[in-house]
């Protein structure tokens, strides 16, 4: 029995279209890959970094506020509404969300305030409830100036109190990195998720052997 070119075409055709249908469906509800554009995460994140996001680290989200486009994917979703709870985000999550003053952005922050908690940030130690943060494993310095807070909230900033179903969030590279202190909390309908994993890493600088970081590839996110 032939079978008609038709017929195959359709088969390629209908399997192409799962295909497209199955990765879309991960990609809105269960994991998403980024790249690290800026050096703000450094030295947890590099520029070059490949990096997947777990959809699903705080429970099951719809996505809502959602607009179709000429690309892809061919749908934005500005918020979502989680249906389903999990653990809620934990000081010290690596999340990534849309960005407050453009939602067409992704940024990548580490959690420092949870609703409820007090932020007082003096001479660049940020403290939490009249406790330091403990954050010199993760954390990096490059400017040993210190910023009058009047001028620029980067070194000193509050007591402020983080808001209800709030996130404070900023970068590790503290001197270098546009986060909560300049322009305010991240609503948790607008985190995408929590960062996991390292998959891949490109440096592109130097002698060509050294451009792929092969020591960062599988690389846990903490």
């Amino acid at each position: 029995m032939e079978i008609s070119k038709k017929s195959i075409f359709r088969e390629y055709a209908e399997a192409l279209i799962i295909a497209i249908i199955l990765a879309l469906t991960i990609r809105v509800f269960v994991v998403q890959a980024f790249k690290i554009p800026s050096g703000s995460m450094i030295p947890t994140l590099m520029i070059g970094d490949h990096i997947l996001v777990s959809k699903l680290a705080y429970g099951f989200q719809m996505p809502k506020d959602c607009e179709f486009q000429v690309s892809f994917p061919p749908v934005t979703c500005f918020s979502s509404t989680i249906v389903m709870n999990f653990d809620p985000p934990s000081r010290g999550d690596i999340i990534v969300f849309r960005y407050p003053e453009d939602e067409n952005k992704d940024f990548i922050k580490r959690v420092i305030g949870l609703p409820g908690d007090t932020i007082h940030i003096q001479n660049k130690h940020v403290i939490v409830n009249g406790q330091p943060l403990l954050d010199e494993g993760f954390t990096q310095r490059v400017d040993p100036g210190i910023i009058d807070g009047r001028i620029n909230p980067r070194d000193n900033l509050g007591p402020l109190t983080v808001p209800p179903d709030s996130y404070f969030v900023m970068g590790d590279n503290r001197d270098q990195s546009l986060d909560s202190r300049f322009w305010g909390f991240v609503r948790m309908d607008k985190i995408k998720g929590r960062a996991f994993l390292v998959y891949w890493s490109w440096d592109g600088q130097g002698a060509w052997t050294d451009w792929i970081r092969w020591e960062r590839i599988g690389k846990i996110i903490e």
